[in-house]
């Protein structure tokens, strides 16, 4: 099944800004972070279709899953 992530700020440096993975149903944003190399400490913020879930949420096809590191400001 495929699953379409958004990358923000600097989880876009060398990956880009959008993708399509080709997951396993059943899959979850824990599995896509760890195809992605992107270690859970440094997620503040996942969205699955807009709305705040957990890494352990199950993803269907076509989802959107939209990761956001932390951001800092001031």
């Amino acid at each position: 099944m495929n699953i379409r992530v958004k990358l923000f700020a600097t989880l876009r440096e060398g990956r880009g800004k959008e993708t399509v993975i080709e997951v396993n149903e059943g899959s979850t944003p824990f599995e896509i972070l760890g195809i992605l190399n992107i270690d859970i400490k440094d997620v503040a913020i996942l969205l699955v279709n807009g709305i705040s879930r957990k890494a352990d949420q199950v993803l269907y096809e076509n989802d959107l899953l939209s990761i956001f590191p932390p951001m800092g400001g001031g």
